[in-house]
């Protein structure tokens, strides 16, 4: 196996097991065979066993290969041109939305939905911010990314049609919310969010929506 500081990786291969016990196995035979870089490897909802590889494109097919051979496959993807952007992402690596539109991809697979989000930020220059695969999503995936709303409109366009019937959701949101942009800057996941306001704290945008809303109804009344 190789180590390095390094998160950008030519190829990337990401190999989903039906249990730990298969993924913990197919893991030993893949480093085993390839000098490729362990990512990350564990144990995700509902009980199966991810493994992602990274490193140069010959070493990665090869113990992609490898993987393909070993008992238990339940789900997998070979990139052999990895965007640059997924090897951070994938090592956890996230930041804050800071362009006009946001878009967020979600797929009922871990595998198809990384190479959807690679298809999605070749297409078009949008910026991935999140990417997460299965733990706390029931085994779901989804991606996070910004930028002009028609280049993230395009790109939802190339990341579904990469998906087809496993997209599960997909959303695009010209102005997102300063409160909600800060909120998603610190993660997606609920028990980690912390709060950005108190609980009576209204936003500035819903506070002129009830403004407007009251003076509409005194103009009726009148």
């Amino acid at each position: 196996m190789v180590t390095t500081n390094d998160t950008r990786y030519p190829a990337l291969a990401l190999l989903e097991y039906a249990g730990v016990p298969a993924g913990v196995a197919a893991a030993d035979r893949m480093l085993k065979r390839a000098p490729v870089a362990l990512i990350r490897a564990g144990s995700v909802q509902p009980g199966r066993f991810l493994v992602l590889l990274g490193g140069s494109t010959a070493s990665v097919v090869e113990a992609h290969a490898e993987g393909l051979a070993a008992a238990g496959l339940h789900d997998e993807i070979l990139l052999a041109d990895a965007h640059e952007a997924l090897g951070p992402a994938l090592a956890g690596a996230r930041s804050g939305a800071e362009s006009e539109a946001l878009g967020l991809l979600e797929a009922a697979s871990s595998a198809a939905l990384l190479g959807a989000t690679d298809a999605a930020l070749k297409a078009c220059a949008v910026t991935l911010r999140e990417l997460r695969l299965a733990d706390g999503l029931g085994g779901k995936a989804f991606s996070i990314f910004d930028g002009a709303l028609d280049e993230v409109e395009a790109a939802l366009a190339a990341g579904a049609a990469r998906l087809g019937p496993r997209l599960t959701q997909q959303a695009l949101i010209p102005r997102l919310d300063d409160t909600l942009r800060a909120l998603l800057a610190a993660g997606s996941r609920f028990a980690l969010c912390a709060p950005l306001a108190p609980p009576d704290a209204e936003t500035e945008a819903g506070a002129a929506a009830i403004a407007g809303h009251g003076d509409r109804h005194d103009e009726e009344a009148r």
